[in-house]
């Protein structure tokens, strides 16, 4: 483990940094501290990895993997700050820590020309859209009407599903990038953190993937968010609320009222059915779903 990150990370707490070193706002006139050693979230280099997806596609569950997988941090004992400062959000750090080449990013942006090389988690849409509505509800303490949710003209960060997805697979900065389904990752975890291995140039045994496929399962990430918390100030979930909330493949099947789920296919339909998922008018169940899927780990 990286000496400074024992540091910083003692007791599970952020620690101030002892110096900071003055940075300037573009128009030259805002002075701001930047703590020794880090540099805004907004620089990057060519050769980092982001790792993109629509809202409560993986992403999260992604970050304990890579903290696993490059770090060597186990899910299950590691501070959660810490996987989050090794993997950072773009959208929440406002500065970041380079630990190595390349860096891993976690995002729900939309294509940008500076991120040269993305993983880019892929999940059925209605899925998505059930988990999203839950998030949504748990960190604002307020109900959302689920038809309203899923309507177009509703907005919601960073846009819709299927603008999201077919933003990602036109690819329009022809960004090196690699598809990971969440379902396949929830099946076969083993197999697809292969490919993210080769993807970014990364050697490691069958045997530490598996183990640390394990690790971050559902559960272990669900107890632990039990005995610790999420860990980010911005997530307050009130006691009976869970950002690892079921973690299946499927959820829409039984989460999805029909008249929503018919108000979200008629603007989805298509991307889905790109995609590989199944839509009729009855939701039909995807051919990679069975009766256990409620029993499968992931996020």
């Amino acid at each position: 483990m990286l000496e400074w990150a024992k540091s910083v990370f003692a007791w599970g707490k952020r620690v101030p940094a002892p110096e900071a070193a003055p940075c300037f706002a573009a128009s030259g006139s805002i002075p701001e501290a930047v703590p020794e050693g880090f540099v805004p979230i907004s620089e990057f280099s060519p050769d980092d990895i982001f790792i993109v997806g629509y809202p409560k596609s993986g992403n999260t569950w992604f970050q304990f993997l890579i903290a696993g997988i490059v770090y060597g941090v186990d899910p299950r004992w590691g501070p959660n700050l810490l996987v989050y400062d090794l993997v950072p959000d773009v959208s929440y750090n406002k500065y970041y820590r380079r630990y190595a080449m390349p860096m891993f990013f976690k995002s729900h942006a939309l294509p940008c020309p500076e991120y040269r090389r993305v993983v880019y988690l892929l999940r059925d849409g209605r899925d998505a859209m059930v988990a999203y509505r839950h998030y949504q509800q748990a960190i604002h303490g307020v109900g959302y009407d689920f038809l309203k949710f899923v309507t177009p003209k509703t907005e919601l960060y960073p846009c819709h599903w299927p603008e999201h997805v077919d933003a990602w697979m036109q690819n329009p900065y022809r960004a090196q990038m690699l598809l990971i389904k969440y379902e396949d990752l929830l099946r076969e975890p083993v197999r697809e953190l292969e490919r993210f291995c080769q993807f970014a140039g990364i050697s490691r045994e069958t045997g530490h993937l598996t183990a640390i496929a394990r690790a971050a399962s559902f559960r272990n990430l669900r107890d632990k968010e039990a005995r610790v918390g999420f860990g980010r100030p911005d997530h307050n979930f009130p006691p009976d609320k869970f950002f690892f909330r079921r973690g299946v493949a499927g959820s829409h099947k039984d989460e999805m009222p029909s008249d929503v789920l018919q108000k979200f296919l008629e603007h989805a339909a298509e991307t889905l059915r790109r995609c590989g998922y199944a839509t009729d008018q009855l939701g039909e169940e995807n051919s990679q779903y069975n009766a256990n899927s409620h029993d499968r780990q992931g996020v």
